[in-house]
């Protein structure tokens, strides 16, 4: 089974940076990620009209907090954290979505995938500049979570190209990068090698 690369946007780049490199790295992605906390709803709908205008799929655009949006642009989705809508609610209303939720702790797995989660996303894995002070939870634990529920479990934080044989010998079904792709002298190649990486584990 093909395992699933998530790109996620940094919220630190213009429109224009975000399309560019979306563009490009759009062979090797399952999911992008538009995860923009600090643009208000017309931003991140204008980001996402900007996307799709200029030949992105639809169906690979999951909007970060912004249910209106991705239901708005019949995006693939959204991914909601623990400040967002309330996962069961959200997919009763919008069932046509994938909803997606970051969750830290086997329980809260659990709970959310009895609310509808389609899929989950844990971390961080290991450190991450972008969670300074907070150690990774490690593969031991991402491997416990993936064993507790049902629906596929996407690992995130400070994972390289060559984390990935590990983070998928815990039966996690892919991967989310931020800084490593957005954030990468050459997003390009750097994409590509997490691409490669998981094609090759993933016909184990």
């Amino acid at each position: 089974m093909k395992k699933q690369f998530h790109a996620i946007t940094s919220g630190q780049q213009t429109k224009e940076e975000v399309i560019r490199i979306a563009r490009s790295i759009n062979p090797y992605i399952d999911f992008l990620h538009i995860r923009e906390k600090n643009r208000t709803a017309r931003e991140v709908a204008s980001l996402v009209r900007g996307l799709k205008d200029t030949g992105f799929p639809a169906n690979k655009i999951l909007v970060n907090d912004r249910v209106d949006v991705a239901a708005v642009f019949r995006t693939a989705g959204a991914q909601l954290t623990h400040s967002s809508l309330n996962v069961c609610e959200t997919k009763r209303a919008f069932h046509e979505l994938l909803i997606g939720a970051s969750i830290h702790s086997k329980e809260e797995a659990v709970s959310l995938v009895k609310s509808g989660a389609d899929f989950l996303i844990y971390g961080n894995v290991f450190t991450t500049a972008s969670k300074v002070g907070k150690p990774g939870v490690g593969l031991e634990k991402l491997e416990e979570l993936v064993n507790v529920v049902t629906v596929p479990v996407i690992g995130i934080g400070g994972i390289k190209p060559e984390h990935v044989t590990g983070i998928l010998s815990t039966g996690a079904a892919g991967i989310a990068v931020l800084s490593g792709v957005f954030l990468a002298d050459d997003p390009v190649r750097s994409a590509k090698a997490y691409r490669e990486q998981l094609d090759r584990e993933g016909v184990h």
